[in-house]
């Protein structure tokens, strides 16, 4: 891409995982300065600012300076500057990177709007939970190669597992733990401080059959839930579970 192909740029949006604003500028004077690169009718970006604004939540803060920011503002400040032009196609770096809970609610909220509203967004991140909210399509990369492609249900369809059970329990001997792991189904058995977590590599009853198997042996316990294979699961199998740098 040409330097100067400012019909190209106008239609992208790009957010990277380091804040890039001005530090001399206020909120309100870097998101003007990055959306006046491609949209010069003045009326017309004023407006583009304020929904900017509103849409990552930073409309109390518009005469403050970046220093004056948390690191959870300054994301959205980031991102605000980044789409404020309105761009057909964005790119989100790790948005959300050591962000509080409630900054991290808003970034997410903004990017379904965008979504909403027809923007197109290839967005990375290490945080599952977050591709299970926001993505259409997920591509697994490890090492720059690509190792699966498809819808979230598509790809758990890719999990050895079937069925991971949670139980809080508060004495459990080590008998009973053998006992389970025999189990028809049963793929895994941990059980750390007062919670089991049992894995089932196939099956439909795995759950009841469980709970008969606690009130056969008067096993009392708390609570017990049940879960399919979460995105994370997926990402771990086709990954691997080793430490990385």
């Amino acid at each position: 891409m040409k330097p100067n192909a400012y019909d190209i740029k106008s239609k992208l949006g790009v957010i990277f995982q380091d804040v890039a604003v001005f530090e001399e500028l206020t909120v309100y004077e870097n998101i003007d300065y990055f959306c006046g690169l491609y949209i010069k009718d003045k009326n017309k970006r004023k407006q583009y600012i304020e929904e900017a604004i509103e849409l990552v939540g930073l409309e109390e803060f518009k005469k403050f300076y970046p220093k004056q920011l948390s690191g959870g503002l300054l994301r959205r400040l980031n991102i605000a500057c980044g789409i404020a032009h309105k761009p057909e196609l964005i790119f989100l770096d790790e948005p959300t990177v050591a962000v509080d809970p409630q900054s991290r609610n808003n970034i997410l909220d903004g990017i379904k709007k965008l979504r909403d509203n027809g923007a197109t967004i290839i967005y990375t991140t290490h945080y599952m939970e977050e591709v299970e909210i926001i993505c259409d399509r997920v591509i697994i990369l490890d090492k720059g190669k690509i190792l699966a492609t498809g819808t979230t249900d598509e790809l758990k369809e890719l999990a050895k597992i079937e069925e991971k059970v949670t139980l809080e329990v508060n004495v459990l001997e080590e008998k009973y733990i053998e006992q389970i792991k025999k189990l028809e189904n049963v793929d895994e058995v941990n059980y750390n401080g007062n919670i089991l977590l049992v894995t089932y590599k196939k099956g439909k009853n795995n759950l009841v059959e469980l709970i008969e198997y606690l009130k056969k042996e008067s096993i009392k316990y708390n609570k017990i839930y049940s879960e399919r294979p979460t995105l994370n699961d997926v990402f771990l199998e086709l990954t691997g579970k080793e430490l990385r740098d």
